[in-house]
């Protein structure tokens, strides 16, 4: 079967890098809108991080900008790295106490930051 359209390999990682910081912009907007950049900002403060409640929005405000940025192309490898140790952090913080499934056979695992974080580095790169 021939598949009526293909794409370069930049082409690919084009799209990719622009959905997944398209994900990190519905992520960032989203705790604006709930309202839960103060209960993340607890959270944080509650697990020790220092100033929590301001690393909570600037956390917020950095996804949404560096989201979209970074799909726009810009300092690809900087706002890569960035959103990579956030995410680590919450594999760390969040995720691998529950394992490593989101859903199924457990809840609230690291599964899905980590995909993340294989989007992130494929799309870091200069092509």
């Amino acid at each position: 079967m021939r598949i009526p359209f293909s794409l370069t390999p930049s082409q690919s990682l084009t799209l990719l890098r622009v959905a997944v910081s398209l994900y990190m912009v519905a992520h960032g907007c989203t705790r604006l809108y709930a309202g839960t950049v103060d209960g993340f900002g607890e959270f944080l403060g509650s697990k020790g991080i220092p100033l929590g409640h301001a690393l909570a929005w600037v956390i917020t405000f950095f996804e949404i900008a560096g989201g979209i940025t970074l799909a726009l192309g810009y300092f690809r490898k900087w706002i890569n790295a960035v959103f990579i140790l956030e995410l680590l952090m919450g594999i760390i913080l969040v995720h691998a106490p529950n394992g490593w499934f989101t859903v199924g056979y457990s809840s609230g695992g690291m599964e899905y930051s980590v995909l993340l974080i294989l989007c992130f580095l494929a799309t870091a790169a200069d092509y």
